[in-house]
């Protein structure tokens, strides 16, 4: 993908790509979201870098997924910008112009039983993107491989594993060529020993310079991976930084109050 805006440098550094005609930043001006009387998001500011891994954290009912799925279109803020790839989301007659080129990844894995691990992968690929039968399965092949399952193309999903399924989905989301993947606590649906192998995944997809958002309760996961910690109390991004500043020296005693609960635990 060829990134044109100001984080152009940093993106084309560590190997970002995706669709040629989306740029990779968000930006996110005074967003407010309500459900009825509940004010979940009260004025939101949050910029995301190409090629950057910004991982969202608070408790729950903070607003972090709420946000999350204002970045991918799934919710519409109800004041402030949206910009997701170069494309005001604010201006709902642009807005599906990045369907198809921001990857999301759920708590559940969203799979349809009757279809193997491939087809699961290459149906998008087929419907949206128009793919002949050969060249989706040559893609989805592809993308089974970089998620260590290229032995399980044929498996369906009660046969595979918790995680299995997990890094199938995510397959499902890199196959479409995403220039930003948004994952909406993607091991929360796990046991506790599965984890690691979908947070293997996502450090290899961060390394690789994949622009990512993640809304976690994986402390380690956060702490190992992320470019930059944004910590979520009330609706508003109280405190955000580097993870080594926000997890070994944080300014608020709101967030100090968090992390010592979470990593006590």
């Amino acid at each position: 993908m060829t990134i044109t805006d100001s984080g152009a440098a940093k993106g084309a550094d560590k190997g970002n790509s995706g669709a040629a005609e989306l740029t990779s930043r968000v930006s996110l001006s005074g967003v407010h979201k309500r459900f009825g009387d509940l004010e979940v998001l009260k004025g939101v500011d949050v910029d995301v870098e190409p090629g950057e891994v910004v991982v969202l954290i608070g408790a729950s009912g903070s607003g972090k997924s709420t946000l999350l799925r204002i970045m991918c279109d799934l919710e519409r803020a109800d004041e402030g910008e949206v910009w997701v790839g170069g494309v005001p989301l604010h201006d709902r007659g642009r807005a599906p112009e990045i369907l198809g080129h921001v990857g999301m990844v759920f708590q559940q894995f969203n799979l349809f039983p009757h279809k193997t691990a491939l087809g699961n992968v290459t149906l998008a690929l087929r419907k949206v993107r128009g793919l002949d039968r050969a060249a989706a399965e040559e893609r989805g092949r592809a993308v089974l491989t970089r998620v260590g399952l290229a032995d399980k193309a044929d498996s369906y999903p009660a046969q595979l594993s918790g995680g299995q399924q997990q890094r199938v989905a995510i397959a499902r989301a890199l196959a479409m060529d995403p220039a930003i993947m948004f994952f909406d606590e993607p091991t929360s649906a796990l046991d506790p020993e599965l984890v690691g192998e979908v947070t293997g995944v996502m450090r290899s997809l961060a390394q690789d310079g994949m622009t990512m958002v993640v809304v976690t309760h994986e402390m380690r996961f956060a702490r190992d991976t992320a470019d930059r910690v944004v910590f979520m109390d009330g609706g508003v991004v109280l405190e955000q930084g580097p993870p080594e500043r926000v997890f070994g020296s944080p300014e608020q005693e709101r967030t100090r109050q968090f992390l010592h609960r979470v990593l006590d635990t």
